[in-house]
């Protein structure tokens, strides 16, 4: 698996696509439950927002489904950056997120960081 990962409005979806062989894509930035089945699965905040909202641990449903992302390319926002949300449940997500980039970030073969579109392989 690759993790790209970054700031909001880096170009981190257009590295990928540029960089690797990415067919089809699944957004998850409105939310949606990661769908394994595509190449690139990107937006993977939005999911983990919502896991925030509901209580849900967003590592759990990477773990049972490993198997299907282990060819993946994997685009998170990097959201640990600026100051700390009054709201309990910003600050529950922003701790969610940036707890599994750090496990997804074991998990992975390859991890970059893009800012201002250019890739730095940081594994």
């Amino acid at each position: 698996m690759i993790l790209i990962f970054g700031g909001a409005y880096q170009g981190k979806l257009n590295y990928a696509k540029a960089n690797f062989n990415v067919d089809t894509i699944w957004d998850c930035s409105a939310g949606a439950v990661p769908n394994f089945e595509a190449d690139c699965i990107c937006g993977i905040e939005g999911y983990v927002m919502e896991c925030a909202k509901s209580g849900e641990d967003p590592r759990k449903y990477f773990e049972e489904n490993r198997a299907l992302w282990q060819d993946s390319v994997l685009v998170v926002t990097d959201t640990s950056q600026g100051v700390v949300p009054i709201d309990r449940t910003v600050r529950e997500f922003r701790e969610m997120n940036g707890r599994l980039l750090l496990w997804l970030a074991g998990e992975a073969d390859r991890v970059i960081r893009v800012f201002c579109g250019i890739g730095k392989d940081m594994k």
